[in-house]
């Protein structure tokens, strides 16, 4: 009996410490990539996109006047882009704020078809109605600032023949609270390291919700989806089509994050419910559609979507570790190695190619308590305790004074 169990455990060691080397491998390779990656972009002396920009906003009185004042104070000329907000069932002052601020408010009340893909595809509705030329659309979340040469370096890429471009999606304040530097490190990775290296080597950045840009033909071509992870879906309908994401890092978006691993809850949850389901609905086709087309692009896709979060591949990684100290095999035990040393590179390149600052550094101190909150969040996904609609996601700051 003893024998079978031995066996057991060494077969699942190898299955599961196989798995988490071929994405350590890929990870790497990304991470090597990125290096050569070009990380400014040449801009134009004389810009001429015209911009609409989009702001879904659900009850954002205390944050949306910052945001609104950031895009007042861009390097860019103020008739070439116009700002508008959808106050989206709002219960409080978001309209009044917005309009206060000079932004065109569309009010929206819609108990039904609630959330932030609906808004997005009403105020598009809006806009196209109003019959205001505008070469490209940009898409923001109303707790984020940008940085002040945004759009010069939007229309520098769409100049060059760029239609769908993602900015850096980056944490705002990430030296606080523990939590917001642990986040910070993982969009560092996720946000930045990843598409530098696709860029590199012909992927696609994918998008993320905050900080996107689209040709104004894109949208009409192909209409926004209000599905839980509308952005995921989006992108994977673009690139089946035949477009490409591309990725400027010089352009940020810097977003609110929650203060505390509970008020993050909810918001990761509605993620990865959403991931899953673009899992099921979406790899099968890029993996099958990748081969036939023998396209980097499509099959790098479907393993970005099959590749668990960090915080559950660093989990098992210390779990496939421990049971190669108890296996006492100097294979298993260099493949645990080459496991976790792998994402030590991985992390540590995606610092230092932001300069991250120390405070970064030191929230990884936190990571024990990051994964263990991670891996019941599965649990729970797993066992069907999860929220079914969407759920703002509670913030941290203080109304204005």
């Amino acid at each position: 009996m003893m024998w079978l169990i031995w066996w057991v455990i060494t077969v699942g060691y190898w299955l599961v410490g196989g798995i988490l080397a071929f994405i350590v491998a890929y990870l790497l390779m990304l991470t090597g990539a990125a290096f050569f990656a070009r990380r400014t972009t040449p801009m134009r002396a004389n810009p001429t996109t015209r911009f609409v920009i989009m702001i879904p906003a659900h009850n954002e009185e205390r944050l949306i006047p910052d945001l609104l004042t950031n895009l007042n104070q861009l390097d860019y000329p103020r008739e070439l882009y116009t700002v508008h907000v959808v106050a989206d069932n709002c219960t409080d002052r978001t309209a009044a704020v917005a309009k206060a601020h000079g932004a065109i408010v569309h009010e929206r009340f819609d108990q039904t078809l609630r959330g932030k893909g609906y808004a997005l595809e009403w105020l598009l509705q809006q806009v196209w109605d109003r019959n205001e030329p505008h070469d490209a659309v940009v898409i923001l979340d109303a707790d984020s600032v940008v940085s002040t040469n945004f759009l010069r370096v939007m229309d520098a890429r769409l100049a060059r023949g760029e239609r769908v471009i993602q900015a850096y999606y980056a944490v705002r304040q990430p030296e606080g609270a523990w939590s917001a530097g642990i986040r910070a490190v993982a969009l560092i990775v996720l946000h930045y390291l990843r598409p530098l290296g696709r860029m590199v080597l012909g992927g696609s950045t994918g998008l993320k919700g905050n900080g996107m840009v689209f040709a104004a033909d894109i949208l009409r071509r192909h209409r926004w989806t209000a599905s839980l992870t509308e952005d995921i879906e989006y992108h994977m309908r673009l690139i089946l089509a035949g477009e490409r994401a591309m990725f400027a890092p010089d352009a940020i978006v810097w977003a609110e994050m929650p203060d505390s691993l509970r008020s993050a809850q909810t918001q990761n949850e509605r993620w990865e419910r959403g991931r899953m389901e673009m899992i099921r609905h979406y790899v099968p086709r890029l993996l099958r559609e990748g081969l036939r087309r023998r396209s980097f692009l499509l099959i790098d896709a479907a393993i970005e979507q099959l590749i668990p979060p960090f915080s559950v591949v660093t989990g098992l990684s210390v779990l496939v570790l421990f049971i190669a100290l108890i296996l006492r095999d100097p294979a298993a035990l260099a493949l645990a190695s080459f496991i976790l040393v792998g994402q030590i590179i991985y992390i540590l390149s995606g610092l230092f190619l932001v300069r991250a600052p120390w405070p970064i550094y030191r929230s990884l101190l936190f990571t024990p308590f990051f994964i263990v909150w991670k891996l019941w969040l599965y649990v729970r996904l797993l066992l069907g305790i999860k929220p079914r609609d969407w759920i703002r996601t509670a913030r941290n700051r203080a109304p204005r004074s």
